[in-house]
């Protein structure tokens, strides 16, 4: 370290000092913010931060081991404060220890539980200042912070990844293969997600969507810039072909009379915890692909905005062939999980008899249809797939 600074335009460029704590400020654009950047005061971006990055764990290792200044906090000069680009969680940490009611009004706000955990007078008085390296210009710190946060050890989640490829790139500092580069990933992976990026901006400037309200903890954003890449749901939302190449997406990108059709996609995507939905696709495979199908079929769209299923929407989706097979298999299925279980049969239960018939007369008239379209096709002189007419 070299040495201690009286003032915030003190700090050397590209060197590490120790500068006061009440110096330092929060970054208002930091990618792990999940909604728009800049939006909220410190006591909301502490919350957000406790409620996403596992600030719980970091407050632990601080009150037992103290604050280990192995790596510095990157910072920016503006407005005679030093922005802290790089170490945003270490800052929130630090101040919820070294500020009385500050830990109180975050979970207040923030709607989380906020316990600080015991820590010594000693480590408590070291927290004071903290070795910080300043830069020049934001753009400065890009390539170490990318590289460290979306192909390092202390990696973000996609999201954060997305918004910071995305300011990088609308900041016209690199193209998106520089920033790849930098960043250790491919070039079509960050072209998937900036362009991802400015669709969901699009929806949250318009208020089809808000991501706090969301119905699950995790943003998974993958599942919406993976979504983004099949032809299904640029048809449904009205992307334009050219969209895919990154200039296109720095306009509005989807069409205003497709905007409540993006808010539909999201609330299937995420949820909406204040309409009471709850998300559809839980696994990127295979629940997106069977979504996109369900998107370009007008009955199934209609089943799924009318039951919210998206089983029930897929399944009424797809060509008559597909469906009438699927049925086929599960029907098939279940009788011989009847079958397996008969000696469950209560013979005095007649009902089920009935039912028994009711199966077999359905078997039969399924059989005999079959076998008679079998006949008008070979009559006819055509091989088709059955139920392809």
């Amino acid at each position: 370290m070299t040495g201690e600074v009286g003032n915030p335009a003190d700090p050397p460029l590209r060197k590490v000092a120790a500068v006061p704590v009440d110096w330092l400020v929060l970054d208002r654009q930091t990618p792990r913010l999940v909604g728009r950047s800049g939006a909220g005061d410190d006591v909301s971006i502490i919350a957000r931060l406790y409620r996403g990055e596992s600030l719980d764990e970091l407050l632990e290792s601080i009150a037992a081991n103290g604050y280990l200044d192995i790596e510095p906090l990157i910072v920016l000069g503006k407005d005679g404060r030093l922005v802290v680009l790089e170490g945003n969680r270490r800052l929130a940490a630090v101040r919820l220890f070294r500020e009385p009611g500050l830990a109180e009004r975050v979970s207040e706000r923030g709607r989380v539980r906020v316990t600080l955990p015991e820590i010594c007078e000693r480590r408590r008085g070291a927290l004071d200042r903290v070795p910080v390296y300043r830069v020049a210009t934001r753009g400065d710190s890009r390539a170490f912070i990318g590289f460290k946060h979306i192909n390092g050890a202390a990696k973000w989640d996609s999201y954060a990844k997305a918004r910071f490829a995305a300011k990088w790139y609308s900041d016209g500092d690199a193209t998106l293969a520089e920033i790849a580069g930098c960043v250790g990933d491919r070039h079509g992976a960050v072209k998937r997600m900036v362009n991802a990026i400015y669709v969901l901006d699009r929806a949250l400037d318009a208020k089809v969507f808000d991501i706090a309200d969301r119905a699950i903890p995790r943003f998974n954003f993958s599942h919406f810039y993976t979504a983004l890449s099949r032809v299904e749901y640029m048809e449904f939302l009205g992307l334009d072909p050219s969209w895919s190449n990154c200039a296109a997406a720095l306009t509005d990108p989807i069409p205003a009379d497709r905007l409540d059709r993006l808010g539909e996609v999201l609330r299937w995507l995420y949820g909406s915890r204040s309409e009471g939905i709850r998300p559809i696709v839980l696994f990127q495979n295979p629940h997106v692909k069977q979504l996109g199908e369900v998107l370009a079929s007008r009955e199934g769209l209609t089943v799924l905005r009318a039951t919210g299923s998206l089983s029930d929407a897929y399944a009424s989706a797809g060509p008559a062939d597909r469906r009438f097979r699927e049925a086929m298999l599960r029907a098939r299925r279940e009788i011989r999980t009847a079958m397996g279980g008969l000696r469950g049969f209560d013979d005095r239960d007649e009902s089920m008899i009935d039912i028994a018939e009711d199966v077999l007369e359905a078997a039969r008239a399924i059989h005999g249809g079959m076998k008679k379209k079998m006949r008008d096709t070979a009559m006819n002189g055509e091989r088709s797939p059955l139920g392809s007419g």
